[in-house]
């Protein structure tokens, strides 16, 4: 055995031992019950808390801002052991996305203050971008921030807020002035929750879960020190973190979980024989895909700064993602409509449900499907005129 091949078999073991050890029953079946974005989020704190007392929680950030130091196989690796024993999806946007984004971009005060809050978990970070009229195109906001001494004041709606009525901060798009071009004029701020004058309200999707919601600011006041990056130049700022973002929200691991969950739906309910065709066509689709990551992540082209593999990583991701849940749904057949888990087979089949239901956003949210394939015809084009 090489050398290499020693030191990843030393790694995995490390990494199989601390899960045996860490994953308690219920955090597993946290785990397998999740539908959306994370799972339930007492079983997320917990996780975060033991992946944070073993130094694991920010694999991907420097080792000097508190992350592991290990490569990108390493990483990738982690990541598939822990879909393999069905931990926890994180409720992370700190972690994966604007902790990053700070490190890279914010002041020395502002890593002294958040970072520490983000690795230990205490603070949990809600998105502030899309608006009525502003979803994929995050140009057209319209929430306004005028300058009043050191503060702004904000006013303005931000809809399909994911965990807001579970987090206490918001990192948030507003416009600071109305340049020449829509772009122009966006400045990027970190908002806390709650703050006087703003409102939180559910939005319940078709699944029947709480996830998003709308959130009102009426005169909030919002620190100048909360700003990151200069104002009016936010829009550099917020694509720098969905680069981020989109490298990491929709990794073959999730997608791995999903898979495990089409087996135990087809094994509950004995899948007929075009079900288990259509499973080993999508099971070379998922083998690719796995690959396509692991390459992408060795080549250093997911770090955050190569926007069109991150938009390729998504759009291939979601999509890929949606296909197994479609194939979930029929494998659980009529249970799939199951609202009460009275049997096995209901309750089976209620998840089927939810977890498709849940998926049909995946190709809006992080931009949608459509902007992504922009973003990628346009560096084509480029390599095509060099």
């Amino acid at each position: 055995m090489s050398a290499t091949a020693a030191g990843t078999e030393r790694f995995l073991a490390e990494v199989r031992a601390f899960l045996d050890r860490a994953l308690t029953k219920d955090l597993r079946e946290a785990g397998r019950a999740t539908t959306g974005v994370h799972s339930e989020i007492g079983a997320c704190r917990l996780w975060h808390h033991r992946l944070y007392e073993r130094g694991w929680i920010a694999p991907a950030w420097p080792r000097e801002h508190g992350g592991t130091g290990w490569t990108e196989e390493q990483h990738f690796l982690f990541d598939q052991e822990c879909a393999a024993n069905d931990a926890p999806i994180l409720f992370a946007g700190g972690v994966r996305s604007l902790g990053p984004l700070l490190i890279a971009m914010g002041t020395g005060e502002q890593k002294a203050r958040y970072l520490p809050a983000i690795l230990s978990g205490d603070d949990l970070w809600a998105q502030g971008f899309s608006e009525t009229g502003a979803g994929s195109d995050l140009a057209a906001i319209k929430t306004r921030a005028v300058a009043n001494g050191d503060h702004y004041v904000v006013d303005g709606l931000k809809l399909w807020t994911t965990g807001a009525h579970l987090c206490n901060r918001m990192f948030a798009l507003v416009r600071t002035a109305q340049l020449e071009k829509p772009q122009q004029g966006i400045t990027f701020l970190l908002i806390d929750l709650p703050s006087p004058g703003l409102t939180i309200t559910p939005i319940i999707t078709m699944d029947g879960e709480h996830e998003f919601n709308e959130v009102r600011l009426e005169g909030v006041r919002v620190p100048m020190a909360n700003r990151v990056g200069a104002e009016n130049e936010g829009w550099a700022v917020a694509k720098q973190l969905m680069r981020f973002a989109r490298a990491n929200n929709t990794n073959v691991a999730h997608l791995r979980r999903t898979w495990r969950a089409l087996d135990r739906v087809a094994a509950a309910m004995g899948a007929e024989a075009e079900i288990r065709q259509r499973r080993a066509l999508l099971g070379t689709e998922l083998l690719a895909f796995e690959a396509l990551e692991l390459r992408l992540r060795i080549e250093g082209r997911l770090d955050g700064h190569d926007e069109a593999s991150s938009s390729l990583m998504k759009t291939a991701a979601t999509e890929l993602h949606q296909r197994i849940t479609e194939l979930l749904l029929e494998a659980a057949g009529p249970y799939a409509a199951a609202t009460l888990p009275a049997t096995s087979h209901l309750a089976e089949g209620g998840f089927a449900a939810r977890k498709y239901l849940a998926t049909r956003a995946a190709s809006i949210y992080s931009g949608t499907s459509e902007i992504h394939r922009g973003v990628m015809a346009r560096q084509l084009m480029a390599w095509g005129k060099a």
